[in-house]
């Protein structure tokens, strides 16, 4: 039953804010692949993910109107182009769905814990529920198809074991230890985040007319580069061979199909869960060489995400979040 008494808390909010953001912005993204997807398998997912979707943007307008919060603008139909040919091959709609699951079953679950409103703790439940749903149909498709890419195998170990020595975290001035299974983990997501982003700046780069746009993405797509490398040349250091993506290629469009609105809103979403999933990086690597360089990339991307803020200020394009009133100024009566 609905505490109808019981008025939104910020953090309540502010999630239902984000995730209505969010899902107008997927919507757009999915909408458009499903328009052009001729595999059978993969629209199967997209519909899926498009059902789930609308049905998430149509509870919050409720939620919104009951409690008489202004709907956000969002985005709509008029931040797509349909009429364009296709920019990205079939495959790189399904990796959209598998990474766009593992981000929100990570948004999802940060929401539930900050939520304490029957009704909407619900919602968000229902929603993780909707996203682990879509990511294991995406992993069992990616696998059919040969399409994912498995991180590395380790021996699995055959004793308990304890640090014993200070060594253990050291990196950079004596020898190395080999990479634990966390750090292993966060290494392989990370090149596989990365991987995906270079195929859309890819796409992006060759539809963008702007050219602040078109600089800052190619900025991106630089950073990505750079985090590939350095993570690939740590494995092959580690004798583990690195990681080579799958063949998803960017077709020779030169039609943009999203606004310029769109897209730069597309990368601050990617930047802000970026620099949360590497603090999680950051948070569970003990090798020095690692944490040091996982410091500095979030420092990178801090700035990067700065840049694209105030272009995006600029040209109008940032849309605000509900925020607390401003005690100082209404004690001025300005």
């Amino acid at each position: 039953m609905k505490e109808r008494n019981t008025k939104l808390t910020s953090p309540e909010i502010g999630a239902l804010w984000g995730t209505y953001m969010n899902n107008t912005m997927a919507w757009c993204l999915i909408t458009y692949f499903l328009h052009h997807i001729k595999d059978s398998e993969i629209e199967k997912i997209l519909q899926k993910s498009l059902d789930f979707t609308n049905l998430r943007i149509q509870k919050i307008t409720t939620i919104f109107n009951e409690e008489n919060i202004p709907i956000p603008d969002g985005f709509t139909e008029k931040d797509i182009n349909l009429t364009t040919p296709p920019l990205f091959n079939d495959p790189f709609a399904l990796s959209f769905v598998y990474n766009v699951g593992r981000l929100d079953m990570i948004f999802y679950s940060f929401a539930i814990v900050n939520t304490a409103r029957h009704d909407i703790t619900s919602f968000f439940s229902s929603a993780l529920s909707d996203a682990s749903m879509l990511y294991e149909d995406a992993v069992a498709l990616l696998l059919s198809k040969g399409l994912y890419d498995r991180p590395p195998n380790i021996p699995y170990p055959t004793e308990v074991k304890y640090i014993k020595k200070e060594t253990y975290i050291n990196g950079i001035f004596h020898k190395r230890r080999p990479l634990n299974v966390s750090e292993l983990t966060e290494i392989f997501f990370n090149i596989e985040r990365n991987y995906f982003s270079i195929l859309l700046c890819t796409g992006c780069l060759q539809v963008v007319r702007d050219k602040e746009v078109k600089d800052y993405i190619k900025k991106g797509k630089e950073i990505s580069t750079k985090q590939i490398k350095f993570f690939n040349d740590l494995l092959f250091k580690e004798d583990l061979l690195g990681i080579t993506t799958v063949n998803m290629e960017v077709t020779e469009s030169q039609d943009s199909p999203f606004s310029d609105k769109l897209i730069m809103n597309l990368f601050n979403t990617l930047n802000a869960l970026d620099i949360s999933l590497l603090g999680h990086s950051l948070s569970t690597s003990l090798r020095t060489d690692l944490s040091l360089q996982i410091s500095k990339i979030i420092a990178e991307i801090l700035s990067y995400t700065k840049d694209g803020f105030d272009l995006m200020v600029n040209r109008g394009w940032l849309e605000e979040p509900p925020a607390a009133p401003d005690r100082r100024a209404l004690e001025k009566n300005e």
